[in-house]
């Protein structure tokens, strides 16, 4: 177990090899921290975190940088993560809450988390399979062609267009629409087959062919289709990080969909805060790299992830506020859609 003097020492080796790329030496240490100690003790304290695997020698007369155990025990031991500025929350605030729809949401805030960290940022989109229907909406379009609008609670509209056998009138629509949403309104997406499959008998037999031509597009809509997927940005920002090998490695897993989802799955599926480092990521290309990471959603209901991922040389206290407050507006925008 280090004592406090060494946790400085290490936290100070840390924040300084983030800050300058270089290997950091205990004549710096001196220099720039104010540690109250003797360079000699130093030394050896240095000597201590690094025969106990926190930190490493890169090369010979160079100084020392973190290992990933070093990066870990850094985390663990924060006192907290630095928080934003009021005027970097107002402009959070401000961007998130122009979008229009759900896949202005995930774009903006992929943009957010890229431009706040300069790291990469990952979004998953919200799980359809977590969402619920709030809304049905039937917009009439032709005699036998209607508009079919879903509405979920994590803010994704779908729009539809539904061919109709037979001429459909204006109060049988408003039925239609009645009966649906009385009866879907609230209702889990998982939920929505079992409920479709009693409807018919809640409709005139004479509008039976129309209901039905309704309800095969909700089915396929809503319950067919699986759309998880994961948006990936700021890549360019690796371009900068110091990956003398294996870039090429992880540029290639962040074009897999199954890989992102399974990293992000990894996190977990709570709203606290994730951070993996290195070999602490199970996917070989990553292991080289970093996630922090959090669940967002709405109320307590975590419906997806989000995070940035980038090199073990990573600004943790930054990369976790930003994160963590990106998560909280994303809530709290899909809360009020």
């Amino acid at each position: 177990m280090l004592d406090e003097r060494k946790l400085a020492v290490l936290r100070a080796i840390v924040e300084d090899y983030v800050s300058t790329t270089e290997p950091v030496g205990s004549k710096s240490l001196v220099d720039r921290h104010n540690l109250d100690v003797s360079p000699a003790t130093i030394r050896n304290d240095m000597a201590v975190l690094e025969e106990q695997g926190f930190i490493v020698q890169p090369h010979t007369s160079a100084g020392r940088i973190p290992t990933d155990k070093g990066y870990r025990l850094f985390v663990d031991r924060l006192s907290g993560v630095k928080p934003l500025s009021s005027a970097e929350r107002r402009a959070i605030e401000t961007f998130l809450a122009g979008a229009y729809d759900l896949d202005d949401v995930v774009m903006r805030t992929v943009r957010l988390l890229a431009q706040l960290t300069r790291q990469v940022a990952v979004v998953q989109y919200p799980s359809l399979t977590r969402s619920s229907v709030r809304h049905v909406e039937l917009v009439p379009l032709a005699a036998k062609r209607i508009m079919l609008v879903i509405i979920t609670d994590t803010g994704r509209v779908e729009q539809r267009s539904v061919e109709l056998p037979d001429a459909a009138e204006e109060d049988s629509i408003m039925h239609l629409r009645a009966v649906l949403n009385a009866c879907l309104d609230g209702r889990h997406l998982t939920e929505v087959a079992s409920v479709v499959a009693d409807l018919p008998e809640l409709v005139d037999p004479m509008d039976r062919p129309n209901a039905a031509a309704v309800f095969s597009v909700i089915l396929e809509t809503l319950v067919e289709r699986t759309d998880e997927r994961v948006v990936v940005g700021g890549a360019a920002n690796l371009t900068t990080a110091d990956f003398s090998r294996g870039l090429r490695e992880v540029l290639e897993s962040l074009e897999e969909q199954v890989v992102l989802m399974r990293l992000l799955g990894e996190s977990g599926d709570h709203p606290s805060l994730t951070v993996r480092i290195g070999a602490e990521n199970t996917v070989e290309g990553l292991r080289g790299t970093s996630l922090v990471a959090t669940g967002y959603g709405t109320g307590d209901q975590v419906l997806a992830r989000l995070g940035v991922l980038g090199p073990t040389r990573m600004d943790y206290p930054t990369a976790m506020g930003a994160v963590r407050a990106v998560a909280r507006y994303v809530g709290q925008i899909l809360a009020g859609s």
